[in-house]
């Protein structure tokens, strides 16, 4: 059982990191649409294109981000079902060994 719980943990701590990766990632894309926002506001552009642009940068920055937090999310969803496939597995195989009907 010791043996279930410890996978279940390695399972999330996993599905963690994935999402704090996605999370990471997020922040690097804002922060450099930021960085590009910047330069753009320093040179001799119209504002009206400057502010075009950035916004430009935003949305691609924050579907990019979107898209990396939701395939994070995917990828921890499908950790989290073989995990319960796994733990369901190895319960039916500890309760064969109670029953006597499977040996160890």
């Amino acid at each position: 059982m010791e043996k279930v719980t410890s996978s279940i943990e390695t399972i999330e701590v996993e599905a963690e990191k994935l999402l704090e990766s996605a999370r990471s990632k997020a922040n690097e894309i804002l922060l450099k649409a930021n960085e590009e926002s910047q330069q753009i506001l320093s040179s001799e552009f119209l504002m009206d294109e400057v502010k075009a642009e950035c916004q430009k940068i935003i949305d691609k920055a924050r579907e990019e981000a979107d898209s990396k937090v939701e395939d994070s999310r995917r990828k921890a969803q499908e950790i989290k079902v073989e995990a319960d496939k796994k733990v369901e597995g190895i319960v039916r195989r500890m309760l064969n060994i109670i029953t006597g009907t499977e040996s160890r």
